[in-house]
């Protein structure tokens, strides 16, 4: 696998990787229905933040994507914040936790003091666990924030870890 800053003939494999993590309405509170040139203005923000890509090394294919900058601007700026997407072929092979060091790793070289994950969806377990296993701390949950399609509304956990 390789991780590598996004580029522009990536969309076209991404775009329904978003479109459809967010259409399934488990894990992203982004609206259904963005036009792609929303879905890109939203998914790579541009500097201080970045934008990259997981490939098989082999085949080429997109496995998933991140993006990661500061969570906050000015006084908030320390502290780093990052957003997942893993293709659903691409799901059990690692791709989210190569994705999850990648990001930890670009921020603490880039002096981070800390990385907050501002909305991870409860009801998804199997990212809420491997965060945890990254070392991240559920520091709160805000209930009923998120209109899960299965579940109902279910709480959004504040995450946190310190770099």
């Amino acid at each position: 696998m390789i991780i590598r800053p996004v580029e522009d003939a990536d969309w076209a494999s991404f775009l329904p990787v978003f479109h459809g993590i967010v259409d399934d309405g488990e894990s992203y509170a982004y609206p259904s229905g963005l036009a792609n040139d929303e879905v890109r203005a939203l998914w790579d923000e541009g500097a201080p933040s970045v934008c990259v890509v997981a490939v098989d090394a082999t085949t080429g294919e997109l496995l998933g994507s991140a993006k990661t900058g500061p969570n906050r601007p000015g006084r908030g700026a320390h502290v780093a914040t990052a957003s997942f997407m893993v293709a659903p072929a691409a799901r059990g092979r690692g791709v989210g936790r190569a994705l999850g060091e990648w990001v930890l790793a670009w921020a603490r070289d880039r002096g981070y003091a800390a990385m907050q994950f501002n909305a991870v969806v409860e009801t998804n377990t199997a990212a809420v666990a491997l965060w945890q296993d990254l070392g991240f701390v559920v520091v709160g949950t805000v209930p009923e924030a998120f209109d899960s399609r299965q579940h109902g509304r279910v709480g959004l956990h504040v995450m946190h870890r310190p770099l």
